[in-house]
């Protein structure tokens, strides 16, 4: 694939009825290039400041830029930025509605964010839209992706948040399945018990560390991570990625002290398999993903190990 020069334009200020806070976005783009394609990124719920924020996931924004892809990332409600702004929302902590809808919006004002970042007007393929997210924002990536959960704030109601106009994503280390989850955790988040992956039917690599035991959610190990590849339908694809803790070698943030596994090639490895793998469904490159795989995850030392489905 080929790499361009990227620019980031920050922010992007959408007033939206009834959030509590305008939707500010950071679009990360080529210099370069026309009918570019759309990943939408979703940050995670770590205990950073900023990284939780527009201002987060530079390695991976500026990745995908690279590649060709027009990154739009919003900061989520429930962003440590805006913590004295909403605390009292009784969606707080989490938002898990919002976030979703944060993205809906995006697609709903793509006109406006294309005319208002210099140099970009003209280029967006509208048509060519991924979803992307981190942690929390996985499971803002899976509802997205189709995913289906109960709200136990709305009397048991089953909620579908799919968007129709995402036709692929990329699933970042996010939680999986809710029953083997510590009674202590549903408590903070009752939201994450009924979450069902049978209806995540839009195509998605899912990327989980083989180190990434998170006991503080469950006991299952790392394993738990792969849940949206195990119980979703295909087409899915899960990428094992080697020695590889809950941060991925550093995703969220250049040098971040939170990284407990930092490592700016495996960092880069994720950046470049996951751009290949949407350059090829998302009808770029039909041989993008095989080439970043032949490169990757062959040979002596490969990053990881892939199975699909």
């Amino acid at each position: 694939m080929n790499t361009y020069p990227v620019l980031s334009f920050s922010p992007v200020v959408l007033p939206v009825a009834g959030r509590p806070v305008d939707l500010q976005v950071r679009v990360t783009a080529p210099a370069q290039g026309t009918g570019l394609p759309v990943i939408l990124l979703s940050h995670g719920h770590g205990g950073s400041n900023n990284l939780s924020s527009l201002n987060g996931y530079a390695p991976m924004a500026n990745l995908w830029a690279q590649a060709g892809f027009v990154v739009v990332q919003p900061t989520h409600l429930s962003s440590r930025t805006l913590a004295h702004q909403v605390s009292d929302d009784p969606e707080a902590p989490l938002f898990w509605r919002s976030r979703a809808q944060d993205m809906t919006h995006v697609l709903d004002r793509l006109d406006v964010i294309e005319s208002t970042v210099p140099q970009l007007a003209g280029r967006i393929d509208h048509g060519r839209v991924a979803v992307a997210g981190h942690s929390l924002g996985g499971f803002t990536a899976n509802l997205l992706l189709g995913a289906q959960l109960t709200d136990p704030t709305a009397g048991g109601e089953r909620v579908s948040l799919r968007e129709p106009r995402i036709r692929a994503g990329v699933v970042l280390a996010a939680p999986g399945r809710g029953d083997v989850i510590h009674a202590s955790m549903i408590e903070q988040m009752p939201a994450f018990k009924t979450v069902d992956f049978s209806t995540m039917i839009t195509p998605a690599l899912v990327v989980a560390g083989d180190k990434d035991d998170s006991r503080h959610f469950t006991d299952v190990g790392p394993d738990w991570h792969a849940d949206p590849y195990t119980l979703a339908p295909g087409p899915k694809t899960l990428l094992t990625v080697f020695d590889a803790e809950h941060g991925l070698g550093g995703i969220a943030g250049y040098d971040a002290a939170e990284t407990t596994d930092e490592n700016p090639e495996r960092v880069a490895a994720v950046g470049h398999l996951t751009a290949a793998y949407l350059a090829t469904t998302l009808g770029l490159d039909a041989h993008a993903w095989q080439r970043a795989c032949d490169a990757l995850l062959s040979g002596s030392a490969p990053v990881g190990r892939i199975e699909s489905k």
